[in-house]
C-alpha cells in the first residue's frame, strides 16, 4: 500500500489513507457532481418544526428496516419558531414513520427523559436488531447541567427501545437505557482542550456491520491530534488547525453497547476540519465512505463546497481513494450554494440514494455568516428546515455521477420501483444566474420524479 508523502498531503499517520491537498486542490463543480436546484415543497414534513439532521432506521446488514409495513426516521428538530441559527443549541430528536416513504408523520421525541448526558443531542445513528430492539446512536454535546453553552461532545446510546405497531401508527417506546460509548483520548483523538481549530468534533456515530468479516464498529468525525511545531503541513501553522478525520471503534463482542478506539480510518489533516456524518456503503464488494462538508471548513489555500464527499477502497481497512479523483460527490449549484447539507447515501438496486435536508434557499451569498444580517423573518423564510429531495446517483468504481432526483424525503426502500428518468431540464443545474431566476422562493419544484 502506498500512501502520499507529507508535502502533498499531511502529517497523517503513515500507516493510514489521507485526503491529500494535492487531491483538494482539484476540486471543481461538474456536470456530474452539481446538484439541481431544489425548490420548497409544497408544505414540509412538519410546520412546527425545525428538521435537519436525519437517519434511517436500518438493521445490521444496512437496509432500512421495514417494520409491519411501516419505516421510521429521525432527525434533529427544533420549534419552527426558533430562528434557525439556534436550533443546534437546543436540538431534539424525534422520530417520523410512513407506510410509502413519502407522507411521513411525526411520532414525537424519541426521549422523552431529560438529557441523560449533555445538554443536547446531535446526530447519530439507529439499529433495529436482531431481537427488535432498537439503538439509538446520538452524540451527547455539552452538560446537562450547564448553565451556558459548552460544546464538549461525547458518543452516547439509548439502548432498549421497543417498536409498537397497529394499522393505523407507529410508536417508539421506552424504557431506555442510557450510556456514553466513546469519549476522545487525546492519543487517537484529540480532546477540546487540545483543539486549536475552528471547530471542535468528537461526534456523529453510525453503525456498520462489515459484510466480510461480520464484526461491527463505530465510524464517527473526530479531529487528528496535531501539536503545535509539528512538521504537519510543512510547518504551515495555519493549515496544521485544520486536521479533521474520519473515526473508527469495534465491537470486539459484536454487543451494540461494547465499544473500543481504534485509529482513525481515514486523515484530512492539513486538508478539512469537518469531516461530518461518516458512513459506510458496499457495493460491488467496494467499500463507499462519505462525509459531508462545508465550503468554510477547508484548510487556507484550498476552495471546496458545501458537499458531499467519498472516497472508496477494496476493504475496510483498506487504502480509500478519492471519487472522481477529488473526493467530491455531490456539490450545491453555485447560485444556491447552501441549498442542501448532511447527506447520506443508501443502496437502491444498482443505484444509490442520497438525501439531505433543505438548508437555506433563496440565497446566493459566499458565506453562511451574512445570514445573521438578514431579518429575521427573512432568516425563517428562507430556511427550508425539512427534508430536500434525494439525488439519485450512479456508481460505476470510483466514478459517480448524479442522474435525477425524487421528491422532498422520498427515502424508498431497496425493493420499491423507482419512476423513469427525464433529463435535467438546464435550468436545474447551471452555476449561472441567481435563485431567483428559476422562479419565486414560493414556487414549488413541479419537476420532481
Amino acid at each position: 500500500m502506498s500512501y502520499p508523502s507529507p508535502d502533498e498531503a499531511s502529517d497523517a499517520s503513515p500507516d493510514r489513507p489521507a485526503w491529500t491537498r494535492a487531491q483538494a486542490a482539484e476540486l471543481r463543480r461538474t456536470d456530474e457532481t452539481v446538484s439541481p436546484v431544489f425548490y420548497p415543497p409544497s408544505e414540509r414534513i412538519d410546520p412546527d418544526l425545525h428538521v435537519w439532521d436525519s437517519w434511517l432506521l436500518r438493521g445490521r446488514d444496512g437496509s432500512i428496516a421495514e417494520i409491519d409495513g411501516w419505516r421510521v426516521f429521525f432527525s434533529l428538530t427544533a420549534a419552527a419558531e426558533l430562528l434557525p441559527g439556534k436550533r443546534h443549541d437546543v436540538a431534539t430528536i424525534r422520530y417520523f414513520y410512513s407506510r410509502d416513504g413519502r407522507n411521513w408523520r411525526t411520532g414525537g421525541r424519541v426521549f422523552e427523559e431529560a438529557n441523560v448526558f449533555g445538554s443536547r443531542h446531535w446526530a447519530g445513528s439507529a439499529l433495529y436488531d436482531e431481537d427488535g430492539q432498537v439503538y439509538v446512536y446520538y452524540t451527547a454535546a455539552g452538560d446537562a447541567e450547564e448553565e451556558h453553552l459548552t460544546y464538549d461532545q461525547r458518543i452516547a446510546v439509548g439502548a432498549g427501545g421497543q417498536v409498537e405497531t397497529n394499522a393505523e401508527e407507529l410508536r417508539l417506546a421506552g424504557p431506555w437505557e442510557h450510556s456514553v460509548l466513546l469519549e476522545p483520548d487525546g492519543d487517537l483523538y484529540e480532546t477540546e482542550s487540545q483543539s486549536r481549530g475552528p471547530i471542535y468534533t468528537f461526534r456523529d456515530p453510525w453503525f456498520f456491520e462489515d459484510p466480510a468479516s461480520g464484526e461491527t464498529y463505530l465510524l464517527f468525525e473526530g479531529n487528528t491530534p496535531t501539536p503545535e511545531g509539528s512538521a504537519a503541513c510543512g510547518g504551515e501553522a495555519a493549515q496544521q488547525e485544520f486536521n479533521g478525520s474520519v473515526g473508527i471503534a469495534r465491537s470486539p463482542t459484536g454487543d451494540p453497547t461494547d465499544w473500543e478506539l481504534e485509529p482513525p480510518l481515514l486523515d484530512a489533516v492539513c486538508v478539512n476540519q469537518e469531516l461530518e456524518r461518516p458512513h459506510i456503503v458496499t457495493h460491488d464488494g467496494r467499500y463507499y465512505l462519505f462525509v459531508s462538508s462545508h465550503t468554510h471548513t477547508f484548510a487556507p489555500g484550498l476552495t471546496g463546497f458545501d458537499g458531499l464527499y467519498g472516497f472508496v477502497a477494496d476493504s475496510l481497512r483498506g487504502e480509500y481513494r478519492p471519487l472522481n479523483g477529488t473526493g467530491l460527490v455531490v456539490a450545491n449549484p453555485a447560485n444556491a450554494p447552501f441549498q442542501a447539507y448532511s447527506w447520506l447515501a443508501f443502496p437502491h438496486g444498482e443505484e444509490l440514494l442520497v438525501s439531505s435536508f433543505f438548508n437555506y434557499y433563496d440565497y446566493d451569498r459566499p458565506s453562511m455568516d451574512d445570514v445573521a444580517f438578514l431579518p429575521e423573518a427573512e432568516q425563517r423564510r428562507r430556511f427550508g428546515g425539512t427534508l430536500a429531495p434525494t439525488l439519485r446517483l450512479t456508481i460505476d468504481g470510483d466514478r459517480t455521477r448524479i442522474k435525477g432526483k425524487l421528491a422532498h424525503g422520498h427515502l424508498p426502500v431497496e425493493s420499491e420501483d423507482l419512476p423513469a428518468l427525464s433529463a435535467f431540464d438546464d435550468r436545474e443545474r447551471t452555476d449561472a444566474g441567481s435563485y431567483g431566476r428559476y422562479g419565486t422562493p414560493e414556487a414549488t419544484d413541479t419537476r420532481e420524479e
